[in-house]
């Protein structure tokens, strides 16, 4: 009996202090545009910064609106360090290499990338007999024979920057997926038949006299 007594007393106490409180909060003058009592609001609506504003920081007033320093780099961005010129392509050919360790998981993303980018114009089998590819002036060349021994770096720097009648599909692929791409066109490749790249051209000659 007294057990039920302390219960119904705390039931009693609690839901005069539920009403006392719902009294407070809506005291006062009403705002339309004002959205209430907010319980934590900076859980789900932190602050912003607006980009021409200027802000007081450690008691100095600085412009919001500057160019980031020197040398910074955006999060999750790698930089590409090899320029879109004949130079910097061969020598992407000569030393850039796969970060990504190979595996059949890899390959096969780079296969389902493949059709999604690729197959148009390159073929399903990388023959360049791509429906869109046949609309070109001239049809991309196969890699099982012509880009047969084309280097992993090549291959990257090609599909970063674009070549001859590719575009560039930086913007559309990130580095990792540019990666996975050229296992699988290694793949279409097939097994190598040069030790050195056949595809190399000659780089141009300093014609500058001393």
């Amino acid at each position: 009996m007294n057990l039920s007594f302390k219960n119904l007393k705390l039931i009693t106490c609690g839901t005069y202090a539920v009403i006392l409180v719902a009294g407070f909060t809506s005291c006062g003058k009403k705002d339309s545009n004002s959205p209430g009592f907010e319980y934590m609001p900076d859980m789900y609506r932190s602050p912003s910064l607006e980009y021409y504003g200027t802000h007081i920081i450690n008691g100095d007033t600085l412009n919001s609106s500057k160019l980031p320093v020197v040398g910074t780099i955006a999060r999750g961005y790698l930089p590409y360090v090899y320029p879109n010129t004949v130079q910097g392509y061969e020598t992407a050919g000569l030393y850039l290499k796969n970060p990504i360790p190979y595996s059949e998981n890899v390959e096969k993303e780079g296969e389902v990338l493949y059709g999604k980018f690729c197959v148009h114009c390159h073929g399903a089998t990388g023959e360049g007999d791509g429906k869109v590819g046949a609309k070109l002036p001239g049809p991309p060349p196969a890699y099982s024979t012509a880009l047969k021994d084309l280097p992993e770096g090549k291959i990257f720097h090609s599909i970063t920057y674009g070549k001859n009648s590719m575009g560039s599909h930086a913007s559309q692929l990130t580095q990792e997926e540019r990666w996975k791409l050229v296992y699988y066109v290694q793949k279409l490749q097939g097994p190598k038949t040069a030790a050195t790249d056949s595809t190399k051209t000659a780089t141009p000659a300093d014609t500058t006299k001393h």
